[in-house]
């Protein structure tokens, strides 16, 4: 990943490839032409104090996430300065939106891949701000090269390498507070890339077992518990659910349990992820156009697996555990039928009308098991229905919960991390379609309504008295269009930072 520096050095004298600055539109006083951000005073006053026009007449207007090149002006030792938009300017005082500068700093880490060093000139007013923009060049800077032959793989995308370092300009190397939120942002960052990883590889190379096995690897390294239940176990346990999923592909399905412990903690937080590595939609196959990105089904167990890996990296005083429910769903003779009956963990009996209604299935299991340690909330994660997305779009998430308190304390979560997300209602007339003649629910309902039907579902499979939330990450989880601020094409790791600030609030005791 881009190595990361606090700096209080000049801009001037900066030995780099470029300098990154800040650029918003204009005010309502000062329509049209952009406005030069703080951070770049230095940069302002090399130009004579003209910048601002200089960009206007290149095209620049300061609009989110534009970036325009131009050459550095002269006693500069950097060759290039590169002004990113910013957007609309902050009110007041204010400063700039933490989102703003994470976004600003993706775009301009994207723009400046194949450079070794560059200096970022951005507004800086307190170590939150450090920390955006941190976080912003670590996520815009991911490059997934895995499959590239060798020498692809070495330049990265579009046959340049990742930008290597970045020197965080206004900045406070000796202060605490700013070394503090460059290492938090660090550990967030490496693992939700971790995530994205996972997201990216090919089914044929991450199946269930595999994917435990990264678990595995990463739990051992960060002192973190593990134990992975396999199909023996799984059988014996009595997981119907999971099982039922993993009936028809001849990679079994696993549960893996993650436990983060700290002995400072006074909360317990449990998050379940939906880890389908890869979903045809089993007998009732997905129509054609629908396959080609099924291997981003385990995006909910990614996100979880990386939230707990943060949360032990940053040493938070809160246990997190996470359960990651994973399961292959293909067609065969030995898969799940529509009409079949589903014994789950929890001894509630399932009619299978639909096996493309599979993630509602290993997350009820897992919700089950999650349940029996009696945490004080349990969230789910998953890209669990289409129906979200035609609900909420491709960039936001929705948020489902038995308790309205802490939905909104999710929501506020999201909102901090800088996630979009939106509170879904879990309308209690839906709950009637699921009603089988022959189990005790099935794992359909009314069409319209899908997104919460599901909600509905999970929520059968939460122990009595456990508050619960279930995030649908169908939209944002997988970018198919082109990169944006720091959301990369692929996988983008959505709720990674959700659920990791949601375990600081917990840590803070602002759970509820």
């Amino acid at each position: 990943m881009t190595a990361l520096t606090l700096s209080t050095a000049a801009v001037a004298g900066l030995r780099a490839d470029a300098i990154v600055i800040g650029v918003a539109k204009g005010s309502a006083s000062k329509p049209g032409g952009p406005v030069v951000a703080p951070g770049a005073e230095a940069v302002v006053q090399a130009y004579d104090g003209n910048l601002a026009g200089v960009l206007e007449t290149l095209g620049a207007s300061g609009a989110e996430g534009e970036v325009t090149k131009l050459p550095a002006p002269a006693g500069f030792k950097a060759p290039l300065v590169l002004a990113v938009g910013l957007g609309a300017q902050p009110q007041k005082d204010s400063g700039y939106d933490a989102e703003a500068l994470r976004r600003a700093a993706g775009a301009a880490a994207r723009a400046l891949s194949g450079t070794k060093k560059a200096a970022f000139a951005l507004p800086l007013t307190d170590p939150a701000d450090a920390g955006a923009v941190a976080e912003g060049v670590l996520l815009g800077a991911y490059s997934f090269d895995a499959y590239k032959d060798q020498g692809d793989a070495k330049n990265g995308k579009n046959g340049k390498a990742p930008l290597a370092e970045a020197a965080l300009l206004g900045g406070k190397p000796r202060d605490k507070a700013y070394k503090a939120a460059v290492e938090r942002a660090v550990a967030v960052s490496e693992e939700l890339n971790r995530a994205r990883d996972l997201i990216n590889t090919p089914p044929n190379d991450l199946n269930p077992e595999a994917f435990a096995a990264v678990a595995q690897t990463a739990a051992k390294e960060h002192g973190i518990k593990v134990q992975v239940l396999d199909e023996k176990a799984l059988v014996k346990g009595g997981y119907g659910g999971i099982l039922g999923v993993g009936a028809g592909s001849a990679s079994g399905p696993r549960l893996v349990k993650l436990s983060y412990t700290s002995s400072k903690a006074k909360k317990h937080i449990a998050l379940v992820g939906k880890g389908i590595t890869y979903d045809s939609g089993g007998i009732s196959l997905k129509p054609a156009g629908h396959n080609e990105t099924m291997k981003c089904d385990m995006s909910g167990a990614a996100a979880v697996f990386a939230a707990v890996v943060a949360a032990a990296r940053l040493g938070l005083e809160v246990n997190v555990t996470g359960w990651l429910a994973l399961a292959e769903n293909m067609p065969s003779g030995s898969a799940t039928r529509p009409g079949d009956v589903l014994r789950m963990y929890s001894g509630k009996t399932v009619e299978v009308l639909n096996t493309d209604a599979e993630g509602r299935l290993v997350l009820a299991d897992a919700l089950w098991a999650a349940s029996q340690e009696k945490p004080d909330a349990i969230v789910d994660v998953a890209t669990l229905t289409g129906a979200m997305v035609l609900a909420l779009g491709s960039r936001t998430f929705g948020i489902m919960a038995n308790d309205d308190d802490f939905r909104a304390v999710v929501r506020e979560a999201a909102e901090e991390a800088g996630e979009p997300a939106w509170p879904m209602p879990l309308p209690e007339h839906l709950r009637k379609g699921m009603e089988s003649s022959t189990a005790d629910i099935a794992n359909m309902g009314e069409r319209m309504g899908g997104g919460l039907v599901a909600g509905l579902f999970l929520r059968e499979f939460v122990g009595e008295g456990i508050t619960w939330a279930h995030l649908d990450i169908a939209g944002p989880a997988f970018n198919e269009g082109g990169p944006f601020g720091y959301t990369p094409k692929g996988g983008t790791g959505s709720a990674v930072r959700t659920l990791v600030r949601l375990a600081e609030r917990a840590a803070a005791g602002e759970l509820s």
